[in-house]
């Protein structure tokens, strides 16, 4: 299987319900790193599994809706723990339903899988992956 990342980044503030997250239950930032990895069985006929530009700034473009946001305020996210794992289901989403319209070009439409990876810190990451 050939694969093909590209990483952005996003800063969000939000908070959590449920003892289990005790302190994080106020309000409080994140940043993640967000990788993520396109795969595909066979290259396409340019030899590429997607093109590293677009998927670029299809990933930009997706996550400049979340930037800078509190996730609390987001209607899409009411009475949700947007945990590292929920977002990285959500982005996910996102990546692939730009792919079914086409934004990453005819070329994309070979793609199998994607596996979004949130980095909160060098020691902790949630990801999520799905077929296409």
């Amino acid at each position: 299987m050939y694969s093909l990342n590209v990483r952005d980044h996003i800063m969000i503030a939000h908070s959590f319900r449920g003892e289990i997250f005790g302190p994080a239950q106020r309000v409080h930032g994140a940043t993640y790193v967000v990788d993520v990895c396109f795969q595909r069985e066979d290259l396409d006929d340019d030899g590429l599994v997607v093109d590293i530009g677009r998927a670029g700034e299809v990933l930009r473009s997706l996550l400049a809706d979340l930037n800078y946001r509190n996730l609390d305020d987001e209607p899409a996210f009411a009475g949700k723990n947007t945990t590292t794992e929920f977002m990285a289901r959500v982005i996910f989403e996102r990546v692939a339903a730009a792919v079914r319209a086409g934004a990453l070009g005819e070329g994309a439409r070979g793609l199998q899988a994607i596996k979004v990876c949130l980095h909160e810190s060098h020691i902790a990451w949630a990801s999520y992956e799905g077929r296409l």
